[in-house]
């Protein structure tokens, strides 16, 4: 009786008062305090609710029943079809909606939408897939901004492939500590790319000298990366620079040279498709005999290859003293063990000319983060 009181003075109220009365209604019901048979009838009223021409009067239906976690799926689902103002409450924040219902949001393709869910403080990593795969870019922003949401690896790759060249997604990206390498690495090239596409770039350095510069920088990136990332991605990094041509014998030389030995090792298994125990071992201990036919097994040319054997007993010695490696010293030392080399052999010249560019960028480099790291502690 008193819900088909109500809804007859539902029928003649003002948009006003019946906002009043959809404020109590739901705040009653969301109390979750009534009697079965009160719960039911106020359930009918609710979806009676939903037929109002007023979007007021809806609005308040949504904002009254968007943090009841029993409020009625039909009703949750008919507000999440409602116009933007109405809907944007229920998907940013109704318990009420499950994966699947997320996903076919994400799936119509409204930008604001997709921003809303991706906004929500309980993502699944399902939902973080779907928008990852076919969310506009500023829901994919708002996703990234999201530290609550879990978002798998596969779903990172994704977003790089699908918003690499936008640069809000790029820097989002960037920030990511769970970003992985090879992820990390092709980033570097998109952003390489855009920075010699740019007119800024172009006209204070020129086309040709700026597309060498933002070469340079991506090689010095991507010598810094494969010094950090972690063992577990060490791979998949090496795969990446594998099919993009990256891994170069000046690239490769500076890694031994480094001392470097997992990522150095790594690449020569890709390479060579021998065992990760039978390269290690080869590097470690093997003769020089081996260490020359580990090196032709990938494909370095003939000339090339006793450079690689002599950094390789190089790095053992420097590897077994105490005070550690010095990258700049090793280098020096190869330099001129093959000094005479360089001289008779362009090839051999062109690689020590190399190595020794890589490893002047990668000290200037690490010298600017260092003093921007005093800077910092000092600040």
């Amino acid at each position: 009786m008193i819900v088909k009181s109500f809804l007859k003075w539902f029928e003649t109220a003002t948009a006003t008062d019946r906002c009043c009365a959809t404020v109590a209604l739901t705040k009653a019901y969301g109390e979750g305090c009534m009697a079965p048979d009160e719960r039911h009838a106020a359930e009918a009223a609710l979806a009676y609710l939903l037929d109002d021409p007023s979007p007021k009067v809806r609005l308040a239906l949504a904002e009254g029943l968007a943090l009841v976690e029993h409020a009625p799926r039909s009703v949750i689902l008919r507000l999440a079809e409602d116009q933007f103002e109405v809907a944007a409450r229920i998907i940013a924040l109704s318990p009420v909606l499950g994966d699947n219902d997320l996903i076919e949001i994400v799936a119509s393709g409204r930008t604001s939408l997709q921003q809303f869910v991706a906004c929500r403080r309980d993502l699944s990593v399902p939902v973080s897939a779907a928008l990852g795969e076919i969310g506009s870019v500023q829901s994919i922003a708002d996703l990234l901004d999201n530290a609550q949401a879990p978002i798998a690896r596969v779903s990172l790759r994704r977003i790089a492939e699908r918003f690499g060249d936008e640069p809000e997604i790029r820097g989002r990206l960037f920030d990511r500590s769970d970003l992985p390498g090879e992820v990390r690495q092709g980033l570097v090239e998109r952003l390489g790319v855009a920075l010699a596409g740019s007119d800024l770039v172009r006209s204070t350095i020129g086309g040709s000298r700026s597309r060498k510069v933002t070469e340079e920088a991506c090689v010095s990136a991507t010598l810094t990366l494969a010094d950090t990332v972690s063992s577990e991605e060490i791979p998949a990094l090496v795969e990446h620079l594998r099919m993009s041509g990256r891994l170069t014998p000046a690239f490769l030389m500076h890694t031994l040279c480094a001392g470097n030995v997992d990522f150095f090792a790594a690449a020569v298994v890709a390479l060579s498709g021998m065992s990760d125990s039978r390269v290690r071992g080869i590097l470690n201990d093997g003769r020089e005999a081996a260490i020359r036919a580990l090196y032709r097994s990938i494909g370095l040319e003939r000339d090339l290859a006793p450079v690689f054997v002599t950094a390789t007993l190089m790095w053992r010695a420097a590897s077994r003293q105490r005070g550690g490696i010095d990258i700049g010293t090793v280098t020096q030392e190869l330099m001129q063990r093959h000094s005479v080399d360089a001289n008779r052999t362009p090839a051999i010249g062109e690689l020590l000319r190399l190595v020794e560019h890589l490893h002047l960028n990668w000290r200037r480099q690490a010298s600017r983060d260092y003093a921007h790291a005093l800077a910092a502690e000092a600040a």
